[in-house]
């Protein structure tokens, strides 16, 4: 691997953790009027992906207070626990790093949140819009895009997926070093959104 990609793939990883931080956003819809009930949290696991990556740095509680501050004032979540974690293949970053970005706590609605979760991921140029998957197997619907970022002159192709549901909701991002020059239009968006619901079954846990 180049130093000049090494240098792209750091300050990819670096921008994507700085601006992890959970946003709720209202999206201007009526809302069920029940919370539902908190049956499941998010917790990071050691390792994510058949220990294909291992945690690399947690900084859910730097971004705890501002989600659950933010979470307060909109009205629409309750009992709102930032969860951030940055995974790196192999324990080497330079070899492909996850990014976690998410939240547990009482939604009455998670299409918005999913929406208000994917448009606070989009740190650069969105490539390909937001669509809606539900891999098979599965009813959980899943919203990814694709963006793009100059990055040293070289343009980066970085895709995210987000979900939601009553009690959690997260974006994943995935930067990988063979991925990062593919054209935005020949991100298999179906394969990333298998892999979200991978991750989602790993960190989505029974609450305690």
């Amino acid at each position: 691997m180049s130093t000049l990609a090494l240098g792209i793939t750091s300050g990819l990883v670096a921008a994507v953790v700085a601006g992890a931080g959970v946003v709720w956003w209202a999206a201007g819809r009526e809302a069920p009027a029940a919370f539902p009930e908190a049956e499941y949290e998010l917790e990071l696991p050691q390792t994510m992906l058949n220990a294909a990556y291992v945690l690399a740095k947690d900084p859910s509680g730097a971004k705890g207070g501002e989600v659950t501050e933010r979470a307060a004032d909109e009205g629409d979540a309750r009992d709102v626990t930032a969860v951030v974690g940055r995974y790196e293949l192999y324990g080497d970053e330079k070899a492909g790093t996850l990014v976690v970005s998410g939240m547990h706590g009482r939604f009455r609605d998670p299409d918005a949140t999913r929406e208000g979760l994917l448009k606070d991921a989009a740190g650069g140029e969105v490539a390909v819009g937001p669509k809606d998957f539900t891999p098979e197997g599965s009813d959980v619907t899943v919203t990814c895009q694709v963006t793009t970022e100059v990055r040293s002159g070289t343009r980066t192709t970085v895709p995210t997926c987000a979900w939601a549901d009553g009690n959690t909701g997260a974006t994943v991002t995935e930067i990988a070093q063979e991925s990062l020059a593919q054209d935005p239009e020949d991100v298999d968006l179906e394969q990333v959104a298998a892999t979200t619901l991978a991750v989602r079954a790993e960190l989505r846990q029974p609450a305690g």
